[in-house]
């Protein structure tokens, strides 16, 4: 297993609509282990598979953060919401490609999702509180959608010029 470079915003690649899997390969279960060390390694509770340059729809969470838990590291393929709560939540959400920078994002408090896992099995599950809104977040990096493109205008611009120099002071390095 390693650890995969993390794209930073702005980056072209993050704004791209994610190409299905057609079938799980014993090279795509890699890249699921891969992807979930890089994640816990951020350290973060999500990554999709574009946030590391892969245009494909996978994405891997974990939302346990109790030190003394025991992880609940998932990999899901293909998936895609098939039903969302009236009811919402606010959390101050963050994004490994866009680092340090937080700000509260609406979205449905329930979700349910069905996906293929590591085996190629189809699976559906409700998610409530933190899972919902990682399971909602990270679809969105499938479909090129970033948490900021919820925010204002500004903030949108005042975040991204802050990772724009962010991007300037890595590449002097």
């Amino acid at each position: 297993m390693s650890i995969l470079p993390i794209l930073i915003h702005p980056d072209p690649r993050l704004k791209k609509l994610a190409d299905p899997v057609p079938q799980v390969t014993t090279d795509l279960r890699a890249l699921a282990d891969d992807m979930l060390e890089t994640m816990y390694d951020a350290p973060g509770i999500g990554l999709a598979a574009p946030q590391i340059g892969v245009n494909q729809r996978l994405i891997v969470m974990d939302c346990v953060k109790a030190e003394d838990a025991t992880p609940e590291p998932m990999a899901l393929f293909n998936p895609e919401v098939t039903w969302a709560s009236e009811d919402t939540n606010v959390y101050e959400e963050g994004c490994l490609s866009i680092p340090d920078q937080y700000a509260e994002v609406t979205r449905p408090s329930s979700v349910r999702v069905k996906w293929m896992d590591v085996d190629g099995k189809p699976h559906e599950r409700e998610f409530d509180g933190l899972w919902a809104t990682c399971v909602q977040h990270e679809i969105d990096h499938l479909n090129g959608k970033l948490f900021i493109d919820y925010l204002s205008a500004i903030k949108r611009q005042m975040i991204t010029r802050k990772m724009q120099k962010l991007k300037r002071e890595k590449a002097r390095m």
